[in-house]
């Protein structure tokens, strides 16, 4: 089986390809620069990408226009299955943030192709690979998130669990919940990370005005600063703090914490 995977150089994609190929998958990674090019914007793009493949890990963009034409060719080229990617609480957040995503789900429900959707909690990984880094490098990570609770998520799980779920059946018409074992504060994260990496660091907790600010005044484009600022409100209601056991029923052992997330990639 083919298994067409988008966003194939990103943050879970280039995760899902390595071990897509070690079950023996004949993995086409797709992305504006990887293996096969894909770009959402150039529908000319999409052809090479879909044809011969007959399953999609699909990772949204942001705009969500492109996603139902893409859909629709895929499934005229013979895909018969997509795993999407999505957020939890999705009916929670629809239509205040995460466009794409929620899009996503609604055109693969519809598509006739068999569906699975991965609704995952925050990422382990914002806080060394994305927009958390540089705050936390530089010793103070400031937040509009009080002292909620996220069972944040590692991406090396949530990548297993893509895989698992790509390459064995029984998942069709399902949506898995996917965090950590254990809800902990921005504030305990921090804590944690300083702790075994050695440095100093400090969460403070600001209002969302206080976080618009400094976003902007870094650089941020307001259409961004939106969007950050909608995904903590959403936070802060409470709609994803509680932990789910989907990745321990999936892959068969506990979700990894985030003190062992911490350990593996901030020691030293």
């Amino acid at each position: 089986m083919t298994i067409l995977v988008l966003g194939a150089t990103g943050k879970t994609g280039r995760r899902v390809v390595p071990r897509l190929r070690e079950r023996g998958a004949d993995v086409r990674a797709a992305s504006r620069s990887g293996e096969t090019r894909f770009d959402w914007t150039d529908r000319s793009s999409w052809a090479d990408a879909v044809r011969g493949a007959e399953a999609v890990y699909l990772i949204a963009p942001e705009d969500p226009a492109p996603i139902e034409p893409f859909v629709s060719q895929a499934v005229a080229a013979g895909v018969r299955r997509f795993v999407t990617l999505s957020g939890r609480a999705t009916e929670k957040w629809a239509g205040r943030f995460g466009a794409g995503m929620a899009e996503a789900e609604r055109v693969v429900q519809a598509s006739g192709a068999g569906w699975t959707i991965l609704r995952s909690n925050n990422f382990d990984q914002n806080f060394d690979e994305d927009l958390w880094r540089e705050p936390l490098l530089a010793g103070r990570l400031a937040l509009p998130a009080g002292d909620l609770r996220e069972p944040f998520v590692d991406v090396e799980d949530l990548a297993e669990v893509a895989a698992t779920v790509l390459t064995s059946t029984g998942h069709d018409g399902r949506i898995y919940d996917l965090s950590g074992p254990e809800s902990i504060t921005f504030a305990d994260a921090v804590e944690t990370i300083a702790k075994v990496s050695g440095r100093p660091m400090e969460y403070v907790a600001v209002t969302p005005a206080a976080y618009r600010d400094e976003l902007l005044a870094a650089g941020w484009p307001e259409e961004a600063v939106h969007e950050l600022n909608a995904l903590f409100e959403i936070m802060r209601e409470g709609h994803v703090t509680m932990p789910t056991d989907d990745i321990e029923r999936l892959l068969g052992r506990p979700a990894t914490s985030f003190a062992s997330y911490a350990e593996r990639v901030w020691a030293g």
